[in-house]
């Protein structure tokens, strides 16, 4: 379905669950986890089916970001950290959504981040997947090349630096199956039914952009809600010292990390079962 935030932009929400639970003589209210995908260009199908299985613990919320997915048109020029993360704050007064547990993968727990330092009393808690405050593509060039030599080097800095369609196809063919250390079952599926919006990640990525300035380390210290943070050891592009640093930042009473060895980008992709595990576990404790 889709909503319309208060400055028009139309935005593509997706939910599996309801938001009370049948209890016997009761109804029980389950928190609102509200998904975030990568990017930036992607929809929210590549989380699907693994956190459709939280529905029993929370109603689950999908969103493709403003410019990504399904949420077009808009303008270009809104295609900003700043809008990303006020459009979760917008979304949740539409939705009528109050302390929602929001997750995000990636781009998306850029935006997450975002969110969360722009409106820290807001947000029930974060999970910040495969993410980073500020990237650092110096190290992950390094390991590109460690992974597949000097051609997945070579590639993906004409991906980061020019980026033309010929150049995204190839560091789709090389270099992202070193994201992962293992063929996700229904991968070739979930990729073709995946909406891609290579402009978005072209304004957000290239030299001179913004991914190329951003940095939360000091504006972290204003999260004032629990946060897990997950990493995957072998991820070559948000590697796991910059999952470190986000816990650096934010006060060590609401932070946990939890480092994967055996995982690349996004952990749950690898090794499901523990990564979705310790999700759940994260959201039962919220209840404690």
């Amino acid at each position: 379905m889709f909503i319309t935030l208060k400055d028009g932009q139309r935005l593509f929400v997706d939910v599996v669950g309801s938001k009370l639970a049948l209890e016997g003589a009761r109804m029980r209210e389950k928190p609102t986890l509200i998904v975030m995908h990568g990017g930036p260009g992607f929809d929210h199908s590549g989380f699907r089916p693994d956190f459709d299985a939280f529905a029993d613990v929370a109603q689950v919320v999908y969103i493709d970001h403003r410019g990504n997915g399904r949420s077009v048109p808009s303008d270009p020029k809104t295609w900003t950290l700043a809008q990303w993360g006020d459009d979760v704050l917008n979304l949740c007064e539409v939705l009528g959504i109050e302390k929602p547990i929001v997750l995000g993968q990636s781009f998306g727990g850029m935006v997450a981040q975002s969110y969360a330092t722009r409106h820290p009393a807001h947000p029930g808690a974060l999970i910040l997947s495969s993410t980073a405050a500020r990237m650092d593509l110096a190290k992950s060039l390094d390991l590109f090349e460690q992974k597949g030599g000097a051609e997945a080097r070579a590639v993906a800095e004409r991906f980061w630096n020019s980026g033309t369609d010929e150049e995204f196809d190839t560091y789709m063919q090389v270099c992202m199956p070193f994201y992962n250390t293992k063929p996700r079952p229904g991968g070739a599926e979930a990729q073709a039914r995946a909406v891609m919006r290579r402009e978005v990640y072209r304004h957000f990525s290239l030299p001179g952009c913004e991914i190329h300035r951003m940095d939360f380390r000091a504006a972290l210290r204003r999260v004032a809600c629990p946060t897990l943070v997950l990493a995957g050891a072998q991820d070559p592009i948000t590697p796991p010292h910059l999952a470190e640093e986000i816990v650096q930042a934010v006060d060590d009473k609401l932070a946990t990390l939890r480092i994967y060895d055996r995982c690349g980008h996004g952990a749950f992709r690898d090794e499901p079962a523990l990564v979705l595990g310790d999700i759940r576990a994260f959201i039962a404790g919220l209840r404690a």
